[in-house]
């Protein structure tokens, strides 16, 4: 999915393609690019998604504590069937993020 949709004239021409809602691709494509970071699998992938930190990007710019916390909140908040991301996770996580380059254009 992540090769499919790097850029947004690929995702225009998946979503016509197959059918399925531009938006739905852009989650698809957000969700296998937070997944190259090592550790965060569907169930991750799928918090950091729904908690509003939809890109690698945007957790490279957190500081572990914020990562936690706003894991901590968000499964809190709505019951996400997971346990909150624990602080050597977080840490291990953000470094990880800060490693990794950029390859889907928004």
């Amino acid at each position: 999915m992540l090769a499919a949709g790097v850029t947004k004239k690929e995702r225009d021409v998946l979503a016509k393609s197959t059918g399925i809602p531009l938006p739905m691709i852009l989650k698809f494509v957000k969700l296998s690019d937070l997944a190259r970071i090592p550790g965060v699998k569907g169930i991750r992938s799928r918090l950091y998604y729904d908690a509003g930190i939809g890109t690698v990007e945007s957790i490279a710019e957190l500081e572990p504590d914020e990562l936690r916390e706003i894991a901590v909140d968000y499964v809190a908040s709505t019951g996400f069937d997971g346990i909150p991301t624990l602080h050597a996770e977080a840490k291990f996580t953000v470094e990880k993020a800060r490693e990794l380059s950029s390859i889907v254009e928004y």
